[in-house]
């Protein structure tokens, strides 16, 4: 299979030579894409110098700062677009660590995707406040409930998916920006019949730099799994009907 690694990246300078260092050693065969929304603190450039000299790493050049959503829309096209058999989600500030994803790549034969899961047996998160764990956890929760997926991290961002699975939920129209992308890949994938695996994996809290997460992002992720809740128990409700 080709492997295409999609890192979005926006203002992250200091933790993306690492690594990047750390991903190209652990999966040698697999190549990676930089997708930069044009930041402000030069990672665009430090990608594009790390790519002269490596075959292997690519970049991606946004306009503007357009969302988590947007950029992994345009990576997927991107490798789409190249013949990519499989299309991996990863961080570029170090949470996800390089290290594990050989693990996702050898679960997939078993799976249209596989998810690096924080909230199953063998899994961890390292250094998090509470407010976080608390945000996750209830984030998950809430979007098992409503939309009886069988995933325990819903918002879970290091995973691997097959192209031809992308394609067929229609990752195109997919329209969330922040980390709602993830509840909704999850939910289409498992709406489409497809088998969804979770691999145990530590996610390590940022050395450098901010987190993206916003009042906003977790504002977005609530009204949308709502509304899919409220649709779906509306669709159930009209089988019934049909059936009686």
């Amino acid at each position: 299979m080709r492997v295409l690694v999609v890192v979005p990246t926006y203002d992250e300078a200091e933790s993306l030579p690492d690594v990047l260092a750390r991903l190209l050693l652990a999966v040698p065969d697999a190549d990676v894409l930089i997708v930069d929304d044009s930041s402000p603190d030069g990672t665009g450039d430090i990608a594009e110098q790390l790519a002269s000299g490596e075959p292997r790493l690519h970049v991606l050049h946004r306009p503007g700062k357009e969302g988590l959503g947007a950029a992994y829309r345009a990576g997927f096209a991107w490798g789409l677009g190249r013949g990519y058999d499989v299309l991996v989600e990863m961080d570029a500030d170090g949470s996800h660590q390089p290290e594990e994803l050989p693990a996702l790549l050898r679960a997939l034969p078993g799976a249209e995707m596989v998810i690096g899961s924080r909230w199953v047996k063998g899994g961890s998160v390292v250094n998090w406040p509470w407010y976080r764990r608390l945000i996750s956890r209830g984030g998950t929760w809430y979007a098992r409930r409503l939309l009886a997926l069988p995933v325990h991290d819903t918002t879970a961002g290091f995973r691997a998916v097959r192209g031809a699975t992308l394609e067929r939920i229609g990752y195109e129209t997919m329209a969330s920006q922040g980390y709602c992308f993830q509840i909704d890949m999850t939910r289409r994938v498992d709406a489409a019949g497809l088998t969804t695996l979770e691999v145990p994996i530590a996610f390590v809290e940022r050395e450098h730099g901010r987190s993206k997460m916003s009042g906003a992002i977790v504002r977005e992720a609530l009204w949308r799994v709502t509304l899919w809740g409220l649709q779906r128990r509306l669709c159930r409700r009209r089988r019934v009907v049909r059936a009686a």
